[in-house]
């Protein structure tokens, strides 16, 4: 049965069976793999947000495309109120091309999303080892990521 409480130990399997650690040397190597693991996790989130916030940007209409009233042609109070035929379903419009960049973002963010989600739950699962400098390593690289990539969102 697996221990259920943190040790400090250098030997310890993680997440598969071929990243079995026995030794210092290869637990300082695995808590840096761990370390810029929750790094990147950090920078996922960033660029989720980034990348959601410029799709908001190209969605957002111009100045130029607010909805213009019914103007006609003709200067007769008639001609230029609605009736039967100005109230018929006209052809919808041929889908604009930002249409085709909005689902490749959207593609994009959504493959970004399960990356982030597996990592997550990998990085999860090797805190889950139990192995204090495993633990360690995560708390360094989500503090270092969130150091590095967060300030970014300032900028965007």
């Amino acid at each position: 049965m697996m221990s259920m409480t943190f040790e400090v130990s250098s030997s310890v399997t993680l997440l598969f069976d071929f990243w079995s650690v026995r030794g210092p040397a290869g637990m300082v190597l695995s808590v840096f793999v761990v370390l810029l693991l929750t790094v990147f996790f950090e920078v996922l989130k960033v660029w989720r947000v980034w990348l959601s916030s410029s799709s908001k940007l190209a969605q957002t209409p111009g100045p130029n495309a607010a909805s213009q009233p019914f103007v006609s042609d003709s200067s007769s109070v008639l001609e230029s109120s609605p009736s039967e035929s100005s109230l018929a379903p006209m052809e919808s419009p041929a889908p604009a091309p930002d249409n085709r960049k909005r689902w490749l973002l959207h593609g994009i963010q959504a493959v970004l999303h399960m990356l982030q989600v597996s990592l997550g739950y990998m990085l999860m699962l090797c805190a889950m080892s139990y192995n204090t400098w495993i633990f360690l390593g995560i708390i360094a690289g989500s503090t270092l990521g969130y150091f590095i990539s967060f300030p970014l969102l300032g900028h965007i």
